[in-house]
């Protein structure tokens, strides 16, 4: 939940971080900057997130100017993939979005003996968008699951079909709210299943996309539409929403300074997950990637394509890890 961000994050920033605002978001000044090393080439593979995808190869990219002799292969097609991919040892990298299950942990001790390393990369605000257009500009999670889910677990008395139940006025109002999200391979899809609809079932209606600018296309074109999707995904073509815990509570946007407190209630850590033997170095490669991630240069990077970066106590913690 995003309370276990704002209190990873919070606990140990609000009196060392400034706490910037989206349009004006700039790494910790604190971060250090990556230094090449000598003896870096050879090839990587990274199966996993699609809402990382955009940021992987970016980094990727960045990396391969430091080392030329470097190959990194990146597959985005969903959270679900970068466990399996560990396992079989197809990939050195698993980013998700989600953190991995019980199940899939078991899976990869039973492989290796030992549970998979999780690295934090970045911060997200997974943000339910709408049309540009639309007036909308806040919603409780009750009625947004009430809008996405056949269950409600989260108990709003009747479901939502229409943007008039919405609080919207004239012609939008007996419009049909137009679903969109991701498939079931997405840790998006299960985030958004966990934390919005409390484990609630989707309803048949949502339109399941392949991939995060999927949702973000769907709405833009769509004018009744409403989706979920990582906040580093947002365009001119879509606005995003204030959301608040509960029907009648403060409403928070999904900016950085509302992530990193824990008010925003779908704020989230994004990952990388790694096979790393106890008391044992991640192979130089691999280390040299990830410091490059956890850099200044890497953060950097995570502004530049959308999302939130981690302050520098955040890569500490997440430094001690490899």
């Amino acid at each position: 939940m995003i309370k276990r961000v704002g209190i990873l994050v919070g606990a140990c920033l609000l009196a060392t971080t400034t706490l910037a605002s989206a349009e004006a978001l700039k790494v910790d000044a604190k971060l250090a900057k990556y230094k090449a090393t000598a003896g870096v080439s050879g090839n990587l593979n990274s199966i996993g997130s699609d809402t990382l995808n955009n940021l992987m190869t970016m980094w990727a990219e960045g990396f391969r100017k430091k080392y030329p002799n470097v190959n990194i292969q990146i597959e985005g097609k969903g959270s679900s993939t970068a466990p399996p991919a560990l396992v079989a040892g197809t990939a050195q990298f698993g980013p998700m979005s989600r953190e991995m299950k019980s199940t899939e942990i078991d899976a990869f001790e039973k492989k290796y003996g030992f549970k998979p390393t999780k690295i934090g990369v970045a911060l997200d605000s997974l943000a339910v968008f709408v049309n540009k257009d639309n007036p909308v500009k806040a919603l409780s999670l009750e009625k947004v699951d009430a809008a996405f889910s056949k269950t409600r677990k989260r108990g709003y008395q009747s479901d939502i079909v229409t943007w008039g139940q919405l609080g919207v006025a004239g012609k939008l109002a007996s419009q049909p709210i137009s679903l969109y999200g991701r498939n079931s391979a997405s840790g998006t899809y299960g985030y958004f299943k966990e934390h919005t609809l409390s484990k609630g079932d989707y309803k048949d209606t949502v339109k399941e996309q392949p991939g995060s600018a999927s949702v973000v296309q769907g709405v833009t074109k769509d004018k009744n539409g409403m989706g979920y999707s990582g906040i580093g995904y947002k365009t001119s073509g879509v606005k995003a929403i204030a959301l608040s815990e509960k029907e009648g509570g403060a409403a928070f946007e999904p900016n950085y300074e509302n992530v990193l407190s824990g008010k925003y209630p779908l704020g989230r850590m994004l990952y990388i997950y790694v096979v790393k033997e106890p008391n044992k170095p991640l192979p130089k490669l691999q280390e040299e990637f990830v410091k490059f991630i956890l850099s200044k240069e890497g953060q950097e990077i995570v502004v530049k394509d959308g999302f939130l970066p981690l302050p520098k106590k955040v890569v500490d913690q997440q430094m001690k890890s490899i």
